[in-house]
């Protein structure tokens, strides 16, 4: 089973290739305080669909370049934009 994430892209500057920052709320195990940690993933964006600010899901890929090991597979929420 492929694992699957959900981000905000961060990044659409190089082509087909998309920078998702994937959040994780998690408590502490030894103060029980509740910590966010974010990581950047390189993913795939074959038909370049993705933009700055959209909500995205990604899933697991066979390693595409050096950094990418991710595919989109949707935009879940295009990102607002600014009139």
């Amino acid at each position: 089973m492929k694992r699957r994430q959900q981000g905000i892209v961060i990044s659409d500057r190089a082509a087909k290739t998309i920078r998702v920052d994937v959040e994780r709320v998690f408590r502490d195990r030894k103060y029980g305080k509740t910590l966010r940690r974010t990581v950047v993933c390189h993913a795939h964006d074959e038909n370049e669909i993705a933009n700055v600010g959209d909500l995205v899901e990604i899933v697991e890929s066979r390693p595409l370049s050096k950094l990418k090991r991710w595919a989109l597979v949707s935009v879940i929420q295009p990102a607002k934009k600014n009139s």
